[in-house]
């Protein structure tokens, strides 16, 4: 019975007695591999580190079990916009890229080393995974962080600031109130989801407001950065996983507005303006010129400030064209109404259509106040005219005795000269030679001055047409203007407030 009770009882013996060598000789490892000579005999770093690089293969996935995912964790954290290159559709920022993983081979227990919980060891010397940016374009100047955290449960930390050059579609028709959505993708290069899978550190709603350590003195504004995951396969066998961070940033835009969009509305205002000069001014015309070579001018100095792309225009651009076509406009109707009321000494008489349409017709329907003082000068040498007449005619009083009977004389010709027209012989009154030639001057004198009244009347209605065509011409100008000033600054408040 005893002998059976022993042989019952070894086995137990014998195992519990294996399992205290075996810890016991975990023990000795620990003490032998912390037994460093010399001064690091009692560093507990030291104989951790010796612990943990003990047998480590860096190159071999850091799992037990082959079917195991290692699960990365990363966060985006933007610090500074850097560089927007329209041009070359490139985007360089400033970032702090956090990942995490867990590594079962770098795992401890923290009595043993002096309640020591976490350690940094050279990046080097673990294993870390290939997740890389698909949109690198070029290597940044990022600081190199030798270093990784680990924990006594396996969790390691790489914290690191990366310089990111990545391409970027940059649309830059809203220029410059334009808002840019880049984004960067985070993936395996090599490993599919069954080796290596991403995770977000944070949260999605976390990670969207957090501006935490944006520097927010820039050109550029962080609105916020939105994630997406998703899983991918390129020939439908192996299947990987990416990591999506779209960075939405906006420009701000009060720099270009006070050096673009102001000098080239107080150019259009003062274009306005100048349509109060007179329309028979050459003045106008030289205004309106300086004008004109003041805009080419500033289109050549604002050039190097727009951006420029082979793919597009921004709005601002066709503003820009679209307001050196409208002054071009301007000085052209300008000189068809300066050409119209100049010289009208030498223009043919009013057609009957134009009085009808111009000088009838669209001051009624436009209310246009017809301007009846344009010549008043005119007028007063009419009537001087008139009287002028009267007297030659002998039907007013002349205080002079010779001046009525020039008068007289010149009833007595008409006289005579109605009489050849009916036939009869004229009266035998002759008359002097002298007064023949003061007749024949009389009557030249009336007849250029009918005539310089004739011219007078002409130029006194082109005037009139010129006068209404120039007040309908500006008014559909500022309309035009005034349209389009509209329409523009709808657009840019609305890209702005969105």
């Amino acid at each position: 019975m005893d002998m059976e009770d022993m042989g019952v009882r070894h086995p137990v013996a014998f195992h519990q007695s294996g399992s205290q060598t075996s810890t016991a000789g975990e023990e000795n490892t620990v003490k032998k591999l912390g037994s460093s000579p010399g001064r690091f005999a009692n560093a507990t770093l030291v104989r951790l580190s010796e612990f943990l690089n003990a047998g480590y293969k860096k190159g071999v996935r850091p799992v037990k079990d082959w079917r195991t995912s290692t699960i990365v964790a990363i966060d985006l954290m933007v610090y500074s916009i850097l560089n927007v290159d329209e041009k070359n559709q490139v985007l360089t920022t400033y970032v702090w890229y956090r990942q995490s993983w867990t590594d079962e081979f770098l795992v401890w227990n923290p009595e043993d080393f002096d309640e020591v919980k976490q350690v940094s060891i050279p990046t080097t010397n673990v294993w870390v995974p290939d997740i890389l940016i698909n949109e690198f374009v070029d290597v940044g100047k990022s600081p190199d962080i030798p270093y990784v955290y680990v924990t006594h449960d396996g969790l390691v930390r790489n914290y690191k600031p990366i310089q990111v050059v990545t391409a970027c579609t940059l649309n830059i028709y809203n220029f410059p109130f334009d808002v840019q959505k880049c984004s960067l993708t985070f993936q395996s290069w090599l490993h599919t989801i069954d080796d290596i899978n991403i995770t977000l550190m944070r949260s999605p709603e976390e990670l969207r407001e957090d501006k935490s350590v944006f520097m927010n003195q820039g050109e550029w504004e962080l609105l916020h950065i939105l994630s997406n995951y998703k899983i991918f396969s390129v020939d439908n066998d192996d299947y990987y996983a990416e990591m999506k961070f779209h960075v939405v940033i906006r420009r701000r835009p009060l720099f270009y507005t006070v050096n673009l969009l102001l000098p080239s509305i107080f150019l259009m205002v003062m274009d306005i303006v100048g349509f109060y000069l007179p329309p028979d001014s050459g003045e106008r015309v030289s205004f309106k010129i300086t004008l004109l070579l003041g805009y080419s001018v500033f289109l050549i100095i604002v050039s190097d400030t727009l951006p420029a792309t082979a793919i597009g225009t921004p709005l601002i651009g066709v503003y820009f064209v679209v307001c050196m076509a409208l002054l071009v406009i301007s000085l052209t109707e300008t000189v068809l109404i300066v050409r119209l009321v100049h010289k009208q000494d030498l223009q043919p008489p009013v057609p009957h259509w134009v009085k009808y349409l111009v000088l009838e017709r669209a001051p009624v329907l436009f209310c246009i106040h017809k301007k009846h003082s344009l010549c008043p000068t005119l007028s007063s040498q009419g009537t001087d005219l008139e009287h002028f007449k009267d007297n030659n005619y002998g039907t007013a009083q002349c205080p002079l005795h010779h001046t009525c009977e020039i008068g007289r004389r010149l009833s007595h010709h008409d006289r005579e000269g109605r009489l050849i027209g009916l036939g009869l012989p004229p009266s035998r009154d002759p008359a002097p030679p002298v007064m023949d030639n003061i007749l024949h001057e009389v009557t030249a004198i009336r007849h250029f001055l009918e005539k310089r009244d004739r011219c007078r009347e002409v130029a006194k209605e082109w005037l009139q047409v010129g006068y209404v065509l120039d007040v309908l011409l500006f008014r559909v100008y500022l309309v035009a203007v005034v349209a389009y000033s509209i329409t523009l600054g709808t657009l840019w408040s609305v890209w702005q407030v969105a």
